[in-house]
């Protein structure tokens, strides 16, 4: 599995886990592969504060940050984050705010303890992304930035690879993909719509080989509806440069979850996941649940466009999030993740599944070469 992109990066094996938590981003890294820690959602000062633990406990071994920029937005022309919030504010229907607070009251999913009703705009603009971009380029073992919405703005790219890191987009057609390439990107994430997060239409299996054939030697992360070694293979013999992962990081033993929430992803089958709108504005593939379905509704209202619709959500993120085993929060919560989640059904250690994934692709590539003639 070693390649050009790995020897860039100095890890073992090309899989990159995409995560939230600091935890699995150093265990993953530990064991041989790239932990990427998603920063969404967390202030400057709080990435400050995970980074500084990664820094700490990760040894000598990289890591990345994934931020995001979408390439268009309500409210991008404003000069700044404060300015930005006010406006966006501005056009949020109140039946919206009324809606998704009622959701969450239904299900008896306690208040936050200041009383506030939102997270504000979070990372999903240029002017509260570029902070976070600007701690994680401070921290020396950062090794590559990805963005997760769009090619990253020319003069963020020219930022990342001036100071000597890899940079790279997530994409869901082969548009997009050659716009990375065009842009100057360093590698191309290819997700199937299968994949948990923002994803586009199109599988992974139709995806990943039309969008290496669309950028040539630009190294390709498959993404999207990897679960095992076999699927891997797959993603290597179409001519991917690694794997990019992402719901088998959500149940392993050192994600910091809550037990209800853990027993919610472990019992989804792959049929269980629904692309909505209803958290972030944009398709995002989850859990289906009584809050996806109750925006769905031609009674309802319409989700908004992003960043829009994560004002009137968020305070629902981290309420579901932290008091995930209280009331009937289970029933409201935001759960991403990829249709995968079906094959993950038992909590392993990050190390466990770097091995597992290790020891199923061998057996996957000596299975398909013995299928060919001997010469």
């Amino acid at each position: 599995m070693a390649n050009s992109l790995s020897a860039r990066l100095g890890i073992d094996y090309p899989i990159f886990a995409f995560t939230h938590c600091r935890d699995v981003v150093v265990a993953v890294s530990k064991a041989g592969g790239i932990g990427v820690l998603g920063a969404v959602g967390f202030s400057p000062e709080q990435l400050k504060e995970e980074l500084d633990w990664i820094d700490e406990h990760i040894g000598d071994k990289p890591y990345g940050v994934d931020i995001v920029i979408p390439q268009k937005y309500e409210g991008m022309e404003a000069v700044s984050a404060e300015e930005m919030e006010k406006q966006l504010w501005a056009m949020v229907p109140q039946e919206h705010i009324e809606f998704a607070q009622q959701l969450l009251a239904n299900a008896g999913v306690p208040e936050w303890p200041d009383g506030s009703k939102t997270m504000g705009l979070m990372g999903w603009t240029d002017a509260t992304a570029t902070p976070l971009l600007e701690e994680a380029l401070t921290r020396p073992k950062c090794k590559l930035i990805a963005n997760a919405l769009g090619t990253p703005p020319a003069e963020k790219i020219r930022q990342v690879k001036d100071s000597g890191r890899l940079i790279g987009a997530l994409c869901g057609k082969v548009k997009q993909a050659v716009a990375h390439k065009e842009a100057g990107l360093d590698f191309v994430i290819a997700q199937g719509g299968e994949g948990g997060g923002h994803t586009g239409d199109v599988g992974s299996i139709v995806l990943w080989p039309q969008i290496v054939d669309a950028i040539g030697d630009l190294p390709m992360l498959a993404a999207g509806g990897i679960g095992n070694g076999r699927q891997i293979a797959a993603a290597m013999a179409m001519g991917a440069a690694g794997v990019w992962t992402g719901s088998l990081w959500l149940t392993v033993e050192e994600a910091h979850i809550q037990s209800a929430q853990r027993d919610s992803l472990l019992k989804a089958t792959s049929e269980d996941t629904v692309r909505s709108r209803s958290w972030t504005g944009k398709p995002c593939r989850m859990l289906k649940s009584e809050w996806t379905e109750a925006w769905d509704r031609d009674d309802t209202p319409e989700p908004l466009g992003m960043p829009l619709q994560g004002l009137v959500t968020s305070d629902g993120i981290r309420r579901t999030a932290v008091y995930a085993d209280k009331g009937d929060c289970q029933k409201v919560a935001f759960n991403p993740c990829g249709q995968v989640i079906g094959q993950i059904n038992s909590v392993e250690s990050c190390r466990q599944v770097i091995y597992r994934l290790l020891d199923e692709y061998v057996d996957a590539v000596q299975k398909a070469g013995s299928l060919l003639p001997e010469s």
